[in-house]
């Protein structure tokens, strides 16, 4: 249970830091436009910043192992998340596209990563960034088909394109090439990497007022996709992993930790451009980022009692 402490306080930090956000949108400090653009601040240089330092360090053997155990470990959540919607959640549903997308795809950016950087340090963040890639191609390829219902792979083209990714293939040959940035420009773009938690919080508690959150409390539809994204699913993603003979319990929790995210913010964005129901999508949004302050402490806990760690 080492880490049980770390994550409670890592959470509370993150809430005081999303109620915030809450309260400046409610004051008109953050507007909806001032929300999307640090939204793509975020998304688009700071992100990206963080994942290139977190692979300025020294090649470990260790590091190595842990991260290709955490590109695997990732690619069986993710299509575990994926078949599990699909299966759980039938087309009987009036919103049931944004149900098994908001299921499937998890805030692994805006949520895990700060709180991973909090607990575990830059070889969490190293760990989760295999979870961020793979997001990444598969939301911009399966979940645009998903939205669209239709089949395209045009989405991939454009998230192999992304800051994020870029990053990250960057990244990966500076470690394995131990290619080290300058002094001046690594301290810069540190600077730069640290803003992550705190806006990347704050955005999440504008989004979570710019929301009908009494409006969602009282859907059961919205209840039950909680459910499954933020209990449901990481309790099965946990089951499945036993099954695999994971070296490090670092690698572990951190995929355990981005499975348990909320839903994924882009859902919204992608319901307003493909025309399904946004309120309903920020709905869900709302909500599971509200409650995850407690269902990832639970499922990081019962993760932890189950593996004996």
């Amino acid at each position: 249970m080492e880490y049980a402490a770390p994550i409670l306080v890592q959470v509370g930090i993150m809430f005081l830091l999303m109620l915030i956000g809450y309260g400046l949108f409610k004051i008109k400090k953050i507007t909806p436009e001032g929300r999307k653009q640090l939204s793509e601040l975020v998304l688009t240089i700071v992100c990206p910043a963080l994942i290139l330092m977190v692979y300025q360090t020294e090649h470990k053997p260790e590091y190595t192992t842990g991260l290709i155990w955490a590109f695997v470990l990732s690619a069986v959540s993710m299509a575990a998340g994926i078949i599990f919607s699909k299966s759980v959640i039938s087309k009987k549903f009036a919103d049931y596209t944004i149900d098994r997308f908001s299921v499937a795809y998890s805030n692994c950016a805006f949520i895990g990563i700060p709180l991973i950087n909090g607990v575990f340090g830059e070889e969490g963040v190293l760990y989760v960034t295999a979870y961020i890639t793979l997001f990444n191609l598969l939301v911009w390829s399966h979940g645009v088909m998903m939205m669209k219902n239709e089949l395209s792979l045009s989405g991939l083209v454009k998230a192999l394109r992304s800051p994020t990714i870029i990053a990250v293939f960057i990244g990966i040959i500076t470690y394995i090439a131990q290619i080290r940035i300058p002094k001046i420009p690594a301290e810069a773009i540190n600077y730069i990497a640290s803003l992550n938690t705190p806006l990347a919080m704050l955005i999440a508690g504008a989004t979570m007022a710019e929301s009908n959150l009494a409006g969602a409390i009282r859907k059961p539809s919205v209840l039950f996709s909680c459910f499954l994204k933020l209990l449901a699913l990481p309790v099965l993603v946990m089951l499945i992993f036993k099954l695999f003979p994971v070296p490090s319990s670092t690698v572990y929790t951190t995929i355990i930790i981005a499975t348990a995210c909320p839903t994924a913010t882009i859902g919204t964005l992608f319901a307003l451009r493909y025309g399904k129901n946004a309120v309903y999508a920020s709905e869900v949004f709302a909500l599971s980022t509200l409650l995850s302050g407690i269902t990832i402490p639970v499922i990081v806990l019962l993760s932890m009692y189950m593996y004996g760690i």
